[in-house]
C-alpha cells in the first residue's frame, strides 16, 4: 500500500499511554528514520519526548507531521477486523439461541417428523458465511460487513423502541379504565 496523508487527531487524546503505546510509536519513529524524514538527532529527541509523554495524545503529537507507513494501515486493518469479527460472532449469538429454543420446541413436541430447525441453522450459517467470507476472503470488504452489522443493530434497536412504546401506551390504557370505575 502506499503512504497517505497523516495520522488524523485522536478522540480521546487525556487516555493514559501504555508502554505498548510507547513501543508502537518508537517502531514507527525508526521506521520514518530509515525511510529518510528524520534525521538521528530528531530521531533522538522524538524518542526523548515519547518516554517522557503521559497520554496518548502526547504520543500522537509526536507523528501528527509524519505520513501513515504501511505497518499502522496493516495493524489498523487487522484491529478493525478482529473487531467486527467479535461483533459479528455476537450477532449470531443470538440466532443461534433461537435455533436452540427450535431445537428445544421440536424435542419437547415429541422429536417425531423432520428436524425442522435445521431450516433456522441454515439461515444462521449462511449470513455467517457471507459475513464470514466478507471479512476474511479474498478481498475482504470490512465497510460492508460493517453496514451490515451497523443495519441489525438499527432494526434490532426500532423494534424495540417500538416494543417499548406499545408497553407503554398499554400500561397507561389500564391505568386510564382503572379510573373511571366499574
Amino acid at each position: 500500500m502506499s503512504e497517505q496523508g497523516s495520522q488524523p487527531p485522536p478522540a480521546n487524546t487525556g487516555v493514559r499511554a501504555s508502554d505498548e503505546d510507547r513501543e508502537r510509536l518508537i517502531s514507527e519513529l525508526n521506521d520514518h528514520t530509515v525511510a529518510g524524514r528524520l534525521t538521528t538527532e530528531e530521531l533522538e529527541d522524538r524518542l526523548q519526548a515519547a518516554y517522557a509523554a503521559r497520554t496518548t495524545g502526547e504520543l500522537d503529537a509526536l507523528r501528527r507531521d509524519l505520513p501513515i507507513t504501511d505497518r499502522q494501515t496493516a495493524l489498523s486493518h487487522a484491529a478493525r477486523r478482529s473487531h467486527l469479527s467479535r461483533r459479528l460472532i455476537q450477532e449470531t449469538g443470538g440466532s443461534l439461541a433461537a435455533f436452540v429454543a427450535c431445537t428445544g420446541i421440536w424435542l419437547a413436541s415429541g422429536a417425531s417428523g423432520p428436524f425442522w430447525p435445521v431450516w433456522v441453522l441454515i439461515v444462521v450459517v449462511m449470513t455467517l458465511a457471507r459475513s464470514g467470507w466478507a471479512l476474511f476472503g479474498p478481498a475482504p470488504d470490512l465497510d460492508a460487513v460493517e453496514q451490515h452489522l451497523d443495519r441489525q443493530r438499527g432494526r434490532r434497536l426500532d423494534r424495540h423502541d417500538r416494543h417499548d412504546r406499545h408497553d407503554r401506551h398499554d400500561r397507561h390504557d389500564r391505568r386510564g379504565r382503572r379510573r373511571l370505575g366499574p
